[in-house]
C-alpha cells in the first residue's frame, strides 16, 4: 500500500510525507537522510527560502514552482524529525499555523469589521502578536526576534520593535547624521584600533544604514539583492566587452575595466 502511495502522482501531501518516512526509515532508508538532524538541515532550509526569493525576483514562475517544492520539502523534513523525537508532527504544525491565521484575522474569520485601512490592520496585527508574546512570557520589547535570521533582516526587525516603544529617530536627517558619524568612527578605527574593534564599527555602520532603509520604506535585504543583481549584470557586460577584445579580466587592469564599466552604465541609461 505504501508503495502504491509513493508512486501515485495525484496523492498530494500524503505522498510526500510517506516518501520522507521511507527516506528516514532506520533499516531501509537512505543513509544520508537517516543521519540528518535539525541542525544539519537548517542551512538547506535557509538556502531554499532564498532560492524561492530569487525565482520571484526573476519572475521565473516555472522555476518558482520547483523552488516552492524544495521549500515544502524542508518543512516535511523538519516535521518528520520532530515526530520521530516526539516534539510535534506535520499535522500539529498545520493545525498550529491554521489556528494562528484564524486568530490573527478576526475581521475575516470572526465578528470584527473588515472596514479598516491596511495601516490599521498592521497595527491590530502587532497588538495580537504582542499578546501572543506575552502569553509565551516574552516580556522584553525585543524578545522573539529570531537570532538565526539574516543579519540585515534581523536588524530591521529589531529596529521596528524598538520604534514601537518610541526608541527611534524622528526623521531621516538624524539617521543620515548618524551614518556620517559612524563612517568617521570606522575610518578612525581603521587607522588605530584592532581588527575586532574595526569589525564592531563596521557593524555599527551597517546597522544604521539598515535603519535608513526602514525610514525610507526600503527593505535593505531586497535593495541589496537588487544591487547584487545589477553588479552581476554590469560586470558580465564588462567581461563580454573584454572578450570582444580577446581579453579576460585577468589580462586587463582597473583603468580599462573602469572605463568599460562606465560604458556599460551609459548603455543601460540610453533609450536605444
Amino acid at each position: 500500500m505504501a508503495d502504491d502511495l509513493i508512486h501515485d502522482s495525484e496523492a498530494g501531501i500524503e505522498r510526500l510525507l510517506e516518501i520522507m518516512r521511507r527516506l528516514r526509515d532506520p533499516e531501509t532508508g537512505c543513509p544520508w537522510d537517516i543521519e540528518q538532524t535539525f541542525d544539519t538541515i537548517a542551512p538547506y532550509t535557509i538556502e531554499e527560502a532564498y532560492e524561492v526569493a530569487d525565482a520571484i525576483d526573476r519572475r521565473d514562475y516555472g522555476e518558482l514552482e520547483g523552488e516552492l517544492g524544495d521549500l515544502l520539502l524542508q518543512t516535511v523534513y523538519h516535521t518528520a524529525m520532530g515526530e520521530e523525537e516526539g516534539h510535534f508532527s506535520f499535522q500539529s504544525v498545520v493545525r498550529a499555523i491554521s489556528d494562528k491565521m484564524v486568530a490573527r484575522h478576526p475581521h475575516v474569520f470572526g465578528d470584527e469589521s473588515r472596514d479598516k485601512s491596511a495601516d490599521q490592520q498592521t497595527a491590530d496585527w502587532e497588538k495580537i502578536k504582542a499578546a501572543e508574546r506575552a502569553g509565551k512570557a516574552q516580556k522584553g520589547t525585543l524578545d522573539g526576534v529570531a537570532i538565526g535570521l539574516p543579519a540585515l533582516l534581523r536588524a530591521l526587525k529589531l529596529q521596528k520593535r524598538a520604534a514601537r516603544v518610541g526608541f527611534d529617530w524622528p526623521s531621516t536627517d538624524e539617521v543620515i547624521d548618524k551614518i556620517v558619524e559612524e563612517a568617521r568612527e570606522l575610518v578612525e578605527a581603521r587607522d588605530r584600533l584592532s581588527q575586532k574593534e574595526i569589525e564592531e564599527e563596521f557593524g555599527d555602520l551597517l546597522f544604521v544604514v539598515a535603519n535608513l532603509g526602514r525610514h525610507l520604506g526600503i527593505d535593505p535585504e531586497a535593495a541589496l539583492r537588487a544591487t547584487n543583481a545589477k553588479f552581476t549584470h554590469r560586470f558580465e557586460a564588462v567581461e563580454a566587452k573584454l572578450a570582444a577584445r580577446g581579453k579576460t579580466p585577468s589580462d586587463s587592469d582597473l583603468e580599462e575595466m573602469d572605463t568599460l564599466w562606465d560604458e556599460v552604465k551609459r548603455e543601460a541609461r540610453s533609450p536605444d
